[in-house]
């Protein structure tokens, strides 16, 4: 009797266990399934691969507990630069393509009647804050923060972080599209991101854009570019983190020293090969002459090299083979990078197509030609990166009797006898066009040929060692 009495005991108790597991088991799946069929059938209905794709991800992501994702979900500003903002989503977050809102999403907060307490930043990406003429043609955008059920909003879901920028306001001239652009977004990526691939967002592209640049953008990602601005239809993608903005170091700087893989303008240049570099075709080519790029500025905007064709023969005669190098907004830069690199040194008159000095081999020759009036601005754009991207550097001021202006000013006038107090304080556009857009040069050969000299020696060296 004691035997059967305890065996029927343990019997009710294992019956007991048996059904309290099954209740928990109906209850938790029915909630699973019906928060899996909530999430799914929205996206399946408009986005049927798509939503099978982003269920997979969004499911991946959800694994980590709220504690995890709260410890660096973060929206942070730093606005202390005097030529830039930057912003990072420290977390997952959303772009609204139609919107320009970027958000936070906030796995402490859920779809309750409570509203959770907003993070609104606001945040234009391109790096000339200061400039107040050109600020207003960049898109503002939106940083803030929302609850997690917005991860089931999600039109594409990327497992990477996001770098957003904008390729408005001096878009156009390739100075300012590497100076504004592509050398702060290799710092950027440098800084923040640090051998990581991410995706390159773009704020305020221009139609040409996307094709003049898609070389360059597929060295630093290999994932397809998103244009914001292009988006034809109201599209949200999600990504791991986001950076807004881009940090700068300056005119064509990139300062190892503030970089934590001290990256320099040298492996800037390097990225450039990774981008246009061509296993099939050689980079030199046989020649008995230093190959010599003349930079030859046209038209009405200033900076002509007037005895251009004199000029030309002289550097021949110095022992040049010499390329007229004539870089237009139609230029292909495939084809620019496919001269210049082959070539042992570059010569022109200060302006943005001295920008090409990027594709120059490290220790070939650069022969700046500075106008009346430049020799600051000549300094900083163009002396400093060559000397950084360990170029031989050769600097040629151009006198008074070589400058246009002294057929439309005194040469007693300040603006010849004295630049910088004639420019003072105030480098206005009227000032700087005197210099910039009114003057061209005609150069001295006897005595420019001087440093050409010199410039041909440095280059047969470098040819001989180079090839």
């Amino acid at each position: 009797m004691v035997t059967r009495k305890t065996t029927s005991k343990r019997y009710s108790l294992a019956a007991v266990a048996l059904v309290i597991v099954i209740v928990v088991y109906v209850a938790t799946s029915s909630v699973f399934d019906r928060q899996l069929f909530r999430s799914s059938s929205f996206s399946q209905e408009k986005f049927p691969l798509v939503g099978t794709l982003q269920q997979t991800r969004e499911s991946r992501r959800i694994k980590k507990t709220p504690q995890e994702m709260t410890s660096s979900a973060t929206i942070t500003c730093d606005r202390s630069h005097t030529s830039y903002d930057l912003c990072s989503i420290n977390g997952s977050c959303s772009l609204d393509t139609k919107t320009g809102t970027l958000t936070l999403i906030d796995p402490t907060t859920f779809a309750t009647s409570a509203p959770p307490q907003l993070v609104l930043q606001k945040i234009k990406p391109y790096p000339r804050k200061a400039e107040s003429w050109i600020m207003p043609r960049i898109r503002e955008l939106t940083l803030t923060s929302g609850p997690m059920v917005l991860t089931q909003s999600c039109d594409v879901t990327h497992d990477y972080p996001a770098i957003v920028f904008s390729a408005g306001g001096y878009t156009g001239s390739i100075y300012h599209d590497f100076i504004d652009g592509f050398i702060p977004l290799f710092i950027t990526a440098n800084s923040v991101y640090p051998d990581r691939d991410f995706i390159v967002v773009v704020v305020n592209p221009k139609e040409w854009w996307m094709p003049k640049y898609i070389d360059i953008l597929g060295a630093f990602s290999k994932h397809k570019t998103i244009l914001l601005d292009n988006e034809n239809v109201a599209t949200t993608h999600c990504f791991t983190s986001a950076t807004v903005g881009l940090i700068s170091h300056g005119p064509m700087t990139v300062d190892p020293t503030q970089i934590p893989n001290s990256k320099s303008l040298v492996d800037f240049h390097n990225l450039l090969d990774k981008a246009f570099f061509n296993p099939n075709l050689p980079i030199t080519i046989k020649t008995h002459k230093p190959r010599l790029i003349l930079v030859s500025r046209y038209g009405s905007i200033g900076r002509v090299i007037l005895n251009e064709k004199e000029t030309k023969e002289m550097l021949e005669d110095v022992g040049f083979e010499v390329i007229i190098f004539k870089p237009s907004t139609t230029t292909s830069l495939r084809e620019a990078y496919k001269l210049i690199k082959s070539s042992h040194a570059m010569v022109g008159v200060h302006g943005a197509a001295l920008t090409h000095l990027l594709f120059l081999r490290p220790g070939s020759v650069l022969v700046q030609v500075v106008p009346v009036g430049l020799g600051w601005v000549s300094k900083t754009c163009f002396e400093s990166p060559a000397k950084a991207m360990k170029l031989e550097y050769i600097e040629y001021v151009v006198n008074v009797g070589e400058s246009s202006l002294i057929e439309k000013f005194n040469k007693d006038d300040l603006v010849l006898k004295d630049p910088i107090a004639y420019r003072g304080k105030d480098w206005n556009a009227t000032k700087m066009n005197v210099y910039l857009k009114e003057q061209d040069v005609r150069l001295d050969v006897n005595r420019f040929r001087k440093h050409m000299n010199e410039a041909y020696k440095k280059a047969k060296l470098f040819m001989d060692i180079n090839g």
